[in-house]
């Protein structure tokens, strides 16, 4: 199950995507537009600067901004950052495998095949949406990008 953390997440930096290219947008306007506890938010917007997905810029006229245009930001990237791995189970995650100490053997493992599937569709999902896709299905209006590559 993804987490608030990871669901006001991956919120906030829609918000930035839709605003891309107008300037630093403060915590507290997120905070409100989102509905995210601030205190909250604070904290993973941090996080997601740390991994460089997101700018910042103090004092006046400061606030967030994305680090690379929205168009090149997954879901799936932001998910990882702030849950970990996308894998319901141990033995099936890719960045972060270790065996399940109840199983005597992976290979003939029912639950195992059905999760490394459940991993797997997730996986194509979020790691082929973008946050300009995130928006278009909230029915926003598409974000102006800043970025023509």
């Amino acid at each position: 199950m993804l987490s608030s953390k990871a669901k006001y997440g991956l919120k906030a930096m829609v918000h930035l995507a839709e605003r891309e290219g107008r300037g630093p947008v403060l915590i507290a306007d997120i905070a409100e537009t989102e509905r995210i506890p601030k205190k909250f938010l604070d904290t993973i917007l941090l996080e997601l600067k740390n991994h460089g997905l997101l700018s910042s810029k103090k004092g006046k006229g400061g606030g967030y901004t994305l680090a690379r245009p929205a168009d090149r930001i997954m879901a799936g990237e932001v998910i990882r950052i702030l849950d970990g791995p996308l894998a319901p189970v141990p033995c099936v995650s890719r960045s972060a495998y270790r065996p399940c100490s109840d199983c005597q053997d992976e290979g003939s493992c029912a639950v195992r095949g059905v999760m490394q599937d459940v991993r797997d569709a997730m996986a194509a999902i979020v790691d082929n949406t973008t946050l300009i896709d995130m928006s278009k299905r909230r029915g926003r209006v598409e974000p102006v990008l800043m970025y023509d590559i």
